[in-house]
Parts: structure tokens; C-alpha cells; sequence
């Protein structure tokens, strides 16, 4: 398994290391997953990051591909939500690459959030816990947080009802605690903190706690009713304390254990242990500094072949370091590829 997970998330870079691990990564599922075999008959170890193999996101929306091997237990799908008339992508998650996954994304909250232990706050409700055999991307987005959380506490009484939020037990929880986290999608974040009033008591308790809102997921419905992120900012640190802030993840469904950051720079970083490659749109020959398709590509999926990912999101990498000061690969996420299907959380 991975050594790579030793390093700092957001430290200088070991290429050569995570080539080698994904080469041996892709032949562990070619030799176990038949179909992902069919895509890529007589592939031969790639010489550089950009020779790896890939799928195309839109495949697992087919597809449930598993790689059957000795020592992976598959356990559950985790999926994407989705709009009226598209489907749900799906990916199959094992124990092993969960908790390859889960150490991953522990790193990146840790090194961006920080801090002791402190209550999360989920905006959701207690019946997304109940489903057997199945979690939802923005279920299992919320629960990545619990490692740095000292109590966990649904606060939405019905997920379709904005303004039901259970502000008795937020007051509750903020009456013994100075400092807590709020995690909520964006839209929701947006439909049942901001848009919606506060009780009195709750509004003035809430100014003099610090709040580190996370929030991940599209900014589609946000952009219809032009909504535009300093806004946003600004609507949710104003009912908080000064030193509140928000942390704004991209990541995918089909990249388990694998969070974005967003800097003050308006630049997303990606952890050592992942690679961030842009593709020309219509030769789909590796850029820098022009936009193109964003493909990922990670070490911690070995239940299924999503350890590299074509996807439908444009971006734009560019060289050196980011101004904000943190080393490694960075890259601004520009949007959708026109006339793509609209990815529900995962919507840019």
C-alpha cells in the first residue's frame, strides 16, 4: 500500500515514487477487473505520469466496476447524487482503499483546518445515516470531517425543507462550545444559513462563536441567481466571529479520499499523493497554463480502476509555486465542458 501517505499533503513532489505505485496499480486491475482489461488491451507500463491509462467520468454512470483480488472486500457504492433524467455515478468501495482513503482525506482537513477537536455541525438529517449498503457523496463529503470533530450533530430536520433547521439543538450545542464546524453543500449552505432568518437568540449567539464553515459542490445554482463567491464569504462570515472562516473543497465522486482546497489566491491544491493533469479538449494532449479537460489520478483505489479519471470539468494548471505560498500542484477550475451532463454535488 501506499508509503506516499507518510508525506506532508501539500509538500514538494515525489514523481518518479507515484509513477511507479500507479503503474503497479493499473496492473493490479487489469489483471482483476475484466472490463477495465477490454479498455486496455496490451497496455505496457507508462513511461511518464501522462502515459497512465484512464476512464472517462461518464463510465461509471454505466458501469460498477470492481477489481476482484486477494484481500479486497467489497462493501458498499458510493453515489453521486443526480438530477431528473441523468444517472447516478457509482463507484464500489472496499475496506482497503477506504482507509487508504480516510487517512487521506484526514491529512488534507488537518493541514487546512487545523485546531483542537471542536463539535461539527452537519447540515443534513439523521435519515441519510439509514441507508444499507449505499452512502451518498455528500453524506460521506460531511462524515470525512468526524476525525477532527469532539461530537457530531444533525441539524436539519427534512433535508427538502430549507428553512428546518433544529435550532434548538445548534443553540445547545454553541451555549458549550467557542469554537464549532459547519459543514453544508454549497446550495445548501446558501438555502439554510444564509437565505434563511435566524431565531434572535440563535443570531446573537451565533456572533460571538468562531465557525469554520466547509462547504463542497456546485456553484451552478448560485450563478442563476448571481450569487458570486465573495458574496457568499461575506453572507456567511457576517453572522459568525471574526476569526470564522470558510473553506471551499472541489473533489469528485469518482476520486475517493481525494479534496481540493481552494486559497486565497482562487487556486485549488492537489495532495503530493495525487497527480492534476490538463488534456487539450480536442486532442487531449497534456497543457500548462491553457485550459482543458481536468484529469485525476491517485493511488488509493485498489476495489476498482478510479485511480485515474477523465473528467468533464475544465481547469487550467499552471507552473511554479502558488503566490499564496504553499508548494505542489495547483490549478483553477474553470467550469463545465459545454452541454456535459449536470453532476448534481459535484456540479461546477
Amino acid at each position: 500500500m501506499s508509503d506516499l501517505l507518510k508525506f506532508d499533503p501539500f509538500s514538494r513532489r515525489q514523481d518518479e515514487e507515484l509513477l511507479s505505485e500507479l503503474n503497479d496499480l493499473t496492473r493490479h486491475h487489469l489483471a482483476g477487473c475484466a472490463e477495465y482489461a477490454r479498455l486496455w488491451p496490451g497496455w505496457r507500463a507508462a513511461e511518464s505520469i501522462e502515459d497512465l491509462p484512464f476512464l472517462h467520468v461518464g463510465l461509471f454512470k454505466r458501469l460498477a466496476l470492481k477489481t476482484e483480488a486477494a484481500g479486497i472486500l467489497h462493501q458498499r457504492t458510493l453515489t453521486s447524487s443526480s438530477t431528473t433524467g441523468t444517472a447516478p455515478s457509482q463507484v464500489v468501495l472496499d475496506d482497503c482503499s477506504s482507509a487508504l482513503q480516510s487517512k487521506s482525506v484526514h491529512a488534507i482537513h488537518q493541514a487546512w483546518l487545523g485546531g483542537p477537536a471542536r463539535p461539527l455541525l452537519i447540515l443534513d438529517e439523521t435519515n441519510a445515516l439509514r441507508q444499507r449498503g449505499l452512502v451518498s457523496a455528500r453524506l460521506a463529503a460531511a462524515l470525512s470531517l468526524q476525525p477532527l470533530a469532539s461530537e457530531t450533530h444533525f441539524i436539519l430536520e427534512d433535508v427538502h425543507r430549507p428553512g428546518s433547521v433544529r435550532w434548538e439543538l445548534v443553540c445547545e450545542v454553541l451555549n458549550r462550545n467557542p469554537w464549532v464546524m459547519l459543514y453544508g453543500p454549497t446550495w445548501g449552505l446558501w438555502q439554510s444559513w444564509v437565505d434563511q432568518k435566524a431565531p434572535p437568540e440563535a443570531a446573537a449567539l451565533l456572533r460571538t462563536k468562531r465557525i469554520d464553515y466547509v462547504h463542497s459542490g456546485g456553484w451552478k445554482k448560485l450563478e442563476e441567481i448571481k450569487v458570486d463567491r465573495r458574496q457568499f464569504d461575506s453572507k456567511l462570515l457576517e453572522k459568525a466571529s471574526a476569526d470564522s472562516s470558510v473553506i471551499d473543497y472541489y473533489g469528485l465522486s469518482e476520486q475517493v479520499g481525494l479534496l481540493f482546497p481552494l486559497c486565497d489566491q482562487g487556486r485549488r491544491h492537489a495532495p503530493v499523493w495525487s497527480e492534476v493533469i490538463v488534456r487539450d479538449i480536442y486532442t487531449l494532449l497534456p497543457v500548462i497554463g491553457q485550459p482543458g479537460l481536468l484529469q485525476f489520478l491517485n493511488p488509493l483505489a485498489w476495489g476498482a480502476p478510479y485511480h485515474s479519471i477523465l473528467t468533464e470539468d475544465l481547469g487550467k494548471r499552471l507552473p511554479g509555486d502558488c503566490p499564496c505560498g504553499r508548494p505542489g500542484r495547483h490549478f483553477e477550475l474553470l467550469g463545465r465542458v459545454p452541454r456535459a451532463d449536470i453532476r448534481g454535488c459535484a456540479n461546477v
